[in-house]
């Protein structure tokens, strides 16, 4: 089994049963905002979409470029497609031209002509789109775990499957926080350096869960070569900095005592059939290493190289005006009657505000979730906010998108803030601007039970499933002057009272525990 490196997530992978291509992605996405680093656009992705089979983990940008599968990869190919509760994976791949598709089941074994495939989907409204998933390939002598950014509460399945050889995963930041709120810079860099610290522990966790013979950095960083956003990319010396590149986490595993880690620029590769599976990259080692020390250089040559796919992306967004107001009001109040547990969760009105840096005039909108109604803000108290450049918004308008997390907030260009806590289903909701969509999320809110398993841990005696998404406390739990810390996505709660510090509408069912 060869291992292709083709850049942020996107894999090629050569198994004595066929090849599988993974994840590809080389245009920019989220409003022009993410590139992957280092660029991929010189690959011979003629000959990378020749492959035998096509596995897309989810709908994120940064995994699905449909102009990119569009123009080279072959429609011959089999897609593996992950067992999501709703069909748009399958929809979008359709109407791209693919029409051979392998709808395997969640967590069970699948043989394709001598390929055992296992694709774990999590299917919970907060995980992707409505998704995302991992794949495991075995061809009969070598096991590849592609867990991409997928975080599944453990990966005791997979490890009961047997040894695995090459462990692919996400250890970069992928999302927008803390960078666009309305903090000082100081609390800023502060909770950056929290968030770049739990993104490796956890990244940590997931390979000693594992204990994969070598271990595979993908799934980030991006790079940001707009002006708007250059601030973004980690070549500032700032610990607080959630975008750090494959060699700064190489070398956080070396400190740690790990040698097993394998970087992979694009076009580099790993045959796991020859002892170490060596690294060869298609450039020199000094070209390689000159990649990531001399980055900030590197992007800028980057950056002019795609200044003008960068000018037609943003010429794209451009419409005749729209009627923001009278276009979202009918939209969202559909969504919002269809949002009981949702609409609860917040609880409040959302101020959305589409600021205009022309003669246009500003659009200032309530999303009022306790009535179920869209007006015109009225100068309310409103717990959270949101402002966005009114070009996107009448664009996200225009092509009704019913995404904006996979579209406006991962592309960075918003601020936001608010008081108290942070809130799920606020962002529950933009994900879910269709009826179906929403439906589902409500149905999965809704079924999902009470936990009633307890452990110990620091002397308290704590629900196993954090009440958030499930993950294992006995793992991903970690007890201090009596906050408990989950760190899979690093939501606390107050042992003594059981309310959650992170977010509202949690709670975790704890208890001191009795001598």
């Amino acid at each position: 089994m060869k291992i292709t490196g083709l850049g942020h997530a996107s894999a090629y992978v050569e198994t004595a049963r066929g090849s599988v291509l993974c994840d590809p992605w080389v245009n920019p996405a989220y409003f022009g905002s993410w590139f992957p680093f280092p660029d991929n656009s010189h690959l011979d992705w003629e000959l990378y979409g020749r492959a035998d089979y096509l596995y897309i983990s989810h709908l994120h940008r940064d995994h699905f470029d449909p102009v990119h599968l569009r123009r080279f990869i072959s429609s011959k190919a089999t897609v593996l497609l992950p067992d999501y509760p709703t069909d748009e994976l399958h929809d979008a791949l359709y109407e791209l031209g693919f029409r051979h598709f392998v709808k395997t089941r969640n967590g069970e074994v699948t043989e394709i002509d001598g390929l055992a495939v296992m694709i774990e989907a999590l299917i919970s409204p907060t995980d992707g789109p409505i998704g995302d998933s991992s794949i495991w390939l075995h061809d009969g002598t070598f096991t590849l775990l592609n867990q991409n950014d997928a975080r599944p509460t453990n990966l005791g399945q997979i490890a009961e499957l047997g040894p695995v050889d090459a462990h692919l995963l996400q250890y970069s930041g992928a999302i927008w926080y803390p960078m666009v709120y309305d903090l000082p810079e100081r609390a800023k860099k502060a909770f950056g350096a929290q968030k770049r610290a739990r993104q490796f522990d956890r990244t940590i966790r997931y390979i000693d869960d594992l204990k994969a013979n070598y271990v595979y950095p993908i799934a980030g960083p991006p790079c940001f070569l707009d002006d708007e956003l250059w601030h973004l990319n980690d070549i500032f010396n700032d610990e607080g900095n959630i975008f750090p590149d494959q060699k700064v986490f190489e070398q956080f595993m070396l400190d740690k005592g790990y040698e097993n880690c394998r970087t992979l620029i694009p076009g580099a590769t790993s045959n796991l059939a020859v002892p170490g599976a060596p690294v060869e990259h298609p450039i020199s080692e000094e070209e390689t290493a000159r990649i990531f020390r001399e980055k900030e250089t590197y992007l800028h040559d980057y950056r002019q190289r795609k200044q003008r796919q960068l000018d037609e992306e943003k010429a794209r967004w451009s419409h005749d005006a729209i009627d923001i107001y009278s276009e979202i009001k009918p939209w969202f109040e559909e969504i919002l009657a269809e949002s009981d547990i949702i609409a609860g969760g917040v609880g409040g009105p959302v101020r959305f505000t589409a600021f205009a840096d022309d003669e246009e005039q500003d659009v200032d909108l309530v999303i009022d979730f306790p009535n179920r109604e869209v007006r015109e803000y009225e100068n309310e108290r409103c717990r959270y906010q949101f402002r966005a450049p009114r070009v996107l918004v009448e664009h996200l308008v225009y092509i009704r998108e019913i995404d904006w997390v996979n579209s406006l907030f991962l592309s960075c260009r918003f601020s936001a803030s608010r008081v108290g806590q942070y809130n799920e289903y606020v962002y529950v909701f933009f994900k879910c601007l269709s009826v179906e969509r929403m439906q589902y999320a409500e149905g999965w809110f809704a079924e999902q039970s009470p936990d009633d398993e307890d452990i110990t841990l620091d002397e308290w005696v704590v629900q196993r499933r954090c009440p958030h998404l499930k993950a294992d406390l006995s793992k991903f739990g970690q007890v201090d002057d009596g906050v408990l810390t989950c760190q899979m996505h690093g939501w606390k709660f107050d042992l003594e009272t059981g309310k959650c510090l992170t977010s509202t509408g949690f709670t975790v069912r704890s208890a001191r525990q009795t001598q």
